[in-house]
């Protein structure tokens, strides 16, 4: 890994078949460990039950309320400055409980790969 700044502003948000609107910030060879995306979910929307084979998840919850689903794990609610560990190939996902848009930051390690994406 060398040293650089990776800049939101230089990268396009796409918006998923389900909704969501993915932001991906840093997803490269250069850092093969981790890659971090920035998600937004609009107010009553669920994202699709998924699981990312091989990949471990943190979602930082940055703004907005949520309820989270993740394997192993209670229907929980979350909101800003919550921190959800989703352990690697685990089936989740998330819904926008708010009024707000549901914006947080997914980190994954080792980096996110779409051919590790799965939906049920």
């Amino acid at each position: 890994m060398k040293a650089e700044v990776k800049r939101a502003a230089d990268v396009h948000e796409v918006k998923t078949s389900e909704g969501t609107v993915i932001l991906e910030i840093a997803n490269d060879p250069g850092d093969e460990s981790v890659s971090i995306a920035r998600a937004r979910v609009e107010p009553g929307l669920t994202t699709k039950w998924h699981r990312v084979k091989n990949t471990a998840e943190r979602y930082i919850i940055v703004s907005g309320a949520g309820r989270v689903e993740v394997e192993g794990l209670a229907p929980t609610s979350v909101g800003a400055g919550d921190v959800v560990r989703i352990p690697a190939s685990a089936l989740q996902r998330i819904t926008n409980t708010g009024r707000d848009d549901l914006v947080f930051y997914c980190v994954c390690s080792p980096r996110f790969r779409y051919e590790n994406y799965e939906e049920e």
